[in-house]
């Protein structure tokens, strides 16, 4: 690994460590709002939204950090693309951060209106993760498997397009309801744009890779990696005995891009008739993207002898 790549690591992780620290504040932060609709004496419900009212100025001063540092590279990856005429995977994000934040300042300044302080917190900590798990993929990939780039492209494009489609659904359904209640509008707009994040997508195909390399560095696969014995290296300098391994790293990677389709496509019209919150759109883009990379770790659990997983996929 070289040292860009370390120092790229380390500061993709410190900014997701401080966004987690953010989230976990402006979470416990946004409690009390969750209380606002209950019922209670006229003294009670005055310190309650006086104690709103704090809290949100507390979780707007705590955002503003998690807005300009930790996702910098969000807004650097948008506005480069931009800049060459594209509509990159930063873009949609860029645009859900910025439709839950502007909103939820001016509710906070107008003391009106509903805040998504902890729905932006929660995308920005595991949009972070995801794209700290997929930079360890595709550094990994990058750095040992050149033979496969035909397979990023392919996922890459088609992340591409899926962005195209999300980012114009989500104008068109938050303008729908606009026009039948403005009050959801902001709220399903968010949430749209949060599921447009083709963070699973995007890892689909540097997981399964890295999981490869990862399974052929354990079973002594790899030219000038450590052998398991002397079948390894004569596993290694015949090209044929990988097939299976590579067979079965592109059937896992199949399996990713498909099932994180199949997600968005389950989850996009309820998220578009208003059943899904930005915060749960949030859970559930991490949860999809963990998905991509549990299916894909199954690459590596296999014995470290060179011929038994490739009997195991074989079969």
């Amino acid at each position: 690994m070289t040292d860009a790549m370390r120092r790229a690591r380390r500061h993709m992780l410190a900014r997701t460590g401080l966004a987690w620290l953010v989230m976990m504040q402006v979470m416990m932060l946004a409690f009390p709002g969750y209380l606002r609709h209950g019922a209670r004496a006229a003294e009670s419900q005055l310190a309650l939204e006086q104690a709103i009212v704090l809290m949100n100025w507390l979780s707007l001063v705590l955002c503003v950090p998690l807005v300009l540092y930790c996702a910098w590279p969000v807004w650097h990856g948008a506005w480069r693309s931009l800049a060459r005429g594209r509509v990159g995977m930063d873009v949609p994000v860029a645009l859900g951060i910025l439709a839950a934040f502007v909103p939820s300042v001016v509710a906070t300044w107008r003391d009106a209106g509903e805040v998504y302080f902890d729905s932006v917190s929660m995308f920005v900590a595991f949009l972070l993760t995801a794209r700290f798990l997929e930079l360890c993929a595709r550094q990994a990939v990058g750095e040992h498997d050149e033979a496969d780039a035909g397979l990023l492209r392919q996922a890459d494009r088609l992340a591409f397009w899926f962005v195209c489609v999300q980012i114009l659904l989500a104008a068109a359904v938050g303008l729908a309801w606009w026009q039948l209640q403005p009050e959801r509008a902001v709220a399903v707009t968010v949430a749209l744009l949060v599921m447009s994040c083709p963070c699973a997508l995007s890892m689909s195909v540097p997981a399964a890779l890295a999981a490869r390399r990862a399974a052929q560095l354990r079973a002594g696969l790899v030219p000038g990696a450590p052998a398991a014995g002397h079948g390894a290296r004569r596993a290694a300098a015949s090209p044929r005995a990988t097939d299976p391994l590579h067979a079965a790293t592109r059937r896992v990677a199949a399996q990713n891009l498909l099932g994180s389709l199949v997600w968005h496509v389950l989850m996009t019209p309820l998220a578009a008739l208003g059943f899904v919150q930005p915060w749960l759109a949030a859970i559930t883009m991490l949860l999809s993207s963990l998905a991509v990379g549990t299916n894909a770790w199954r690459l590596v659990r296999r014995p470290a002898s060179p011929r038994a997983p490739l009997a195991a996929e074989a079969g």
